[in-house]
């Protein structure tokens, strides 16, 4: 599966509205065109960030469900809305499972729960890791195809490797990898990762 890492940075005080807006409109319009939404989470530690998963079967499924929704009705009556809570939303890599993020049933969803995303960056492309810590969730790497939509932008020339687990990542940096990344997320009312 091909999966997109969001993080938008909102204007201050604006998070909340921007979540209640997305669970409440955007969720099941989404994956109604095929997409997945994986997971919606407050940044804990930055409070003006929102960050979310989005998945698809391949870069074609990709391509053909982002141009229905953001040339459909949903998005015309909402996206406004959502834009306008926004400073930036181009804070996107595009990753491919390398271990699949699990899907739990939405309605069950644990609000208090916290989720830990490790992001490692290395010079190059990255290898698959050896091991993979047994209470880790998912792992995902950079997809390197190019952004076939390119009214939503991705980050490229990126080496990522994502961790996201129930605890912070215990594994040994590699000397290879040139910065790392923290989070912690706290799911939405409506994030099916929690």
């Amino acid at each position: 599966m091909i999966l997109e890492l969001r993080r938008y940075t909102l204007h201050e005080g604006r998070r909340d509205e921007l979540i209640d807006l997305f669970d409440r409109e955007f969720v099941h319009p989404q994956e109604d065109l095929g997409m997945a939404v994986l997971g919606q989470f407050r940044d804990l530690d930055r409070p003006d960030q929102f960050v979310w998963l989005r998945g698809f079967t391949d870069m074609a499924s990709r391509r053909t469900g982002l141009s229905a929704f953001y040339s459909g009705p949903v998005w015309a009556e909402h996206g406004p809305a959502a834009n306008a809570t926004m400073v930036d939303s181009d804070d996107v890599l595009l990753l491919r499972e390398i271990k699949p993020v699990p899907v739990f049933d939405r309605d069950a969803a644990d609000h208090d729960s916290i989720l830990y995303a490790t992001i490692w960056y290395w010079a190059g492309p990255f290898p698959d890791p050896a091991e993979i810590p047994t209470d880790t969730l998912a792992v995902l790497r950079a997809e390197y195809a190019a952004n076939d939509f390119p009214r939503l932008p991705v980050r490229e020339g990126e080496h990522a490797l994502v961790w996201l687990a129930r605890s912070p990542l215990r594994a040994d940096i590699p000397a290879e990898v040139v910065k790392t990344e923290t989070f912690r997320l706290r799911p939405t009312h409506r994030s099916s990762l929690y």
